[in-house]
């Protein structure tokens, strides 16, 4: 029977679904299966195609960026779904500070839809104890759950840790962002030249996916990858 029950409360959730309709966060339009109406979706700023082939920045021209070039990151490569800007920006705020759960699972189909599958294991950026205990939940985490049942890709969600409450890096000026977190990760798994994706809502510097990345590779990782909401673009 216990092999049967999540089958069953996944049925009961997608009848839940159907017969109570929810209001889209954007327009408030009613649309009976989905937090976000299919206009609103549309209209989303989806990340453009001509972008770097690193970091996901948006690129005039040319394949990688000047900054990945100077110095090239930790990681291999950032897939992103939008450009961080509205209304993109309020979702994720809405998610993250207001417990619009449902949100999480809409965006992270999107994200999953999105990636190349060339993974063999995902792992979610972590929080400190005081955020997650404040919060209740780990943005990141729920995510990558959905993307992992998305696509098949085994979730190690404890991989690893943040072993110091840091300020928020949407609080610091950018130039701050990698003094901020360096230090600041463990990993607790042995990755045997694995392929890592490592799961967040928005990418803005990437300090924070390179020094992951950066205890990622030392614990064995064989490449790493940041698999992102949105990425968030120069002013």
């Amino acid at each position: 029977m216990s092999n049967f029950l999540p089958q069953i409360l996944n049925n009961c959730l997608q009848i839940t679904r159907a017969l109570l309709p929810q209001a889209c966060h954007l327009c408030g339009a009613d649309d009976a299966a989905r937090p976000l109406c299919a206009p609103c979706l549309k209209e989303l700023p989806w990340l453009q195609e001509n972008r770097c082939a690193v970091c996901a920045v948006t690129l005039p021209t040319g394949r990688v960026c000047g900054a990945c070039l100077e110095r090239p990151p930790r990681f291999e490569k950032v897939e992103a779904v939008f450009a961080y800007r509205y209304p993109v920006d309020a979702l994720i705020r809405a998610y993250k500070y207001r417990g619009r759960l449902a949100l999480a699972r809409v965006l992270a189909e999107l994200l999953a839809r999105e990636v190349a599958r060339d993974i063999d294991v995902i792992v979610p950026t972590p929080l400190a104890p005081r955020r997650l205990a404040e919060r209740g939940f780990n943005q990141a985490l729920e995510i990558a759950r959905v993307v992992a049942a998305e696509t098949g890709i085994a979730l190690i969600p404890a991989a690893c840790r943040k072993i110091t409450d840091t300020p928020p890096q949407a609080s610091l000026p950018w130039k701050e962002r990698s003094r901020n977190v360096r230090r600041t990760f463990v990993c607790d798994a042995d990755f045997d030249g694995e392929r890592v994706a490592v799961v967040d809502d928005v990418l803005t510097t990437g300090a924070t996916l390179n020094e992951l990345a950066r205890v990622l590779r030392k614990a064995g990782a064989g490449s790493v990858c940041g698999w992102v909401i949105a990425r968030a673009l120069p002013r």
